[in-house]
């Protein structure tokens, strides 16, 4: 997950340099967090590079800054032909896309409205994040966010601290990943992944009201598994359940359709990916790469 530079990087209205992409080290953002991002893969097809779920990811950029009180100076459209521009640009043929939206230099107070809002949109090579055998989880002893205390709903660069304390938990245990519960002691997700469970052959994945991020590959993943057949039940998980599923997967970005392998060193059924995770990953990865028709109208191709 090393960031290798790439050539350009979309910054205020431009393309420029990746090494002149510079931020003042009294912006607001460094000090107290105060950014909206979004995180977006683009794959390598027979026609081309795609980028997956464009559209959505650029509304949900959009919904983050209106809750968190942050007018992005571009519109929507603007911002989907940034990207495929910036893609176009370094000549990337399967990527990472990050666009941010984050408080400039102007003031030190934390009400953050006179600072500058500063848009960057850069794209980088990445690889498989966690793997699509399996991995190792625990539960984190982290909670997500509690109601009323952090938008749980908005991608805000502050609030993946969060994040961090699990999964770096997670790895000082010996863990791939941690599974982090609500407020209300019900599972909500990993640190930057959706959480599904297979259980007699129905999908359980926990509702928005479980402090989730509404991913938008699960979302995708959710339609993926309802046009196949399967029952999808979005509701309240008892960490128990974890222990007793038939399979469990993550969904993400950066994650794809990961399968989870055990949880708090318990198997997932059989210890490994099971039926149902390995159709959803044969689709999921056909469509991505274009090798199974894009029914869906997921994919934005790049173009020229």
């Amino acid at each position: 997950m090393s960031i290798e530079p790439t050539s350009w990087i979309w910054y205020n209205g431009k393309l420029t340099p990746w090494d002149e992409a510079r931020v003042h080290v009294f912006a607001h953002a460094l000090h107290y967090g105060s950014s909206v991002f979004e995180g977006i893969r683009a794959y390598a097809t027979p026609r081309g590079p795609a980028v997956l779920g464009l559209e959505p990811h650029v509304r949900r950029l959009f919904d983050s800054c209106k809750i968190y009180r942050m007018p992005i100076p571009y519109q929507p459209e603007e911002i989907v032909q940034v990207i495929l521009e910036t893609i176009r640009a370094n000549e990337l043929e399967s990527c990472y896309i990050r666009p941010l939206v984050f408080r400039g230099l102007g003031v030190i107070s934390l009400d953050p409205r006179p600072c500058p809002i500063e848009v960057i949109v850069g794209a980088i090579a990445m690889g498989k994040y966690l793997g699509e055998e399996g991995v190792d989880v625990g539960v984190s002893t982290w909670q997500r966010l509690a109601p009323n205390t952090f938008p749980a709903m908005a991608k805000i660069g502050g609030q993946y601290i969060n994040s961090q304390l699990i999964v770096m938990e997670a790895h000082d245990r010996g863990f791939a990943e941690g599974i982090a519960l609500n407020a209300a002691g019900y599972a909500s997700e990993g640190s930057g992944e959706n959480l599904f469970l297979v259980k007699d052959g129905a999908l359980y994945t926990p509702p928005l009201a479980a402090s989730i991020l509404g991913g938008i590959t699960r979302t995708f993943v959710i339609q993926l598994a309802r046009d196949l057949g399967y029952t999808v039940r979005e509701e309240m998980i008892a960490r128990e359940m974890l222990y007793l599923a038939d399979e469990a997967f993550f969904t993400g970005t950066a994650a794809e359709v990961t399968p989870i392998r055990s949880v708090d060193g318990i198997p997932v059924g059989e210890g490994q990916r099971g039926p149902v995770t390995v159709r959803l990953q044969e689709q999921f990865f056909g469509i991505v790469s274009g090798e199974i028709e894009d029914r869906f109208s997921w994919m934005t191709p790049v173009g020229e």
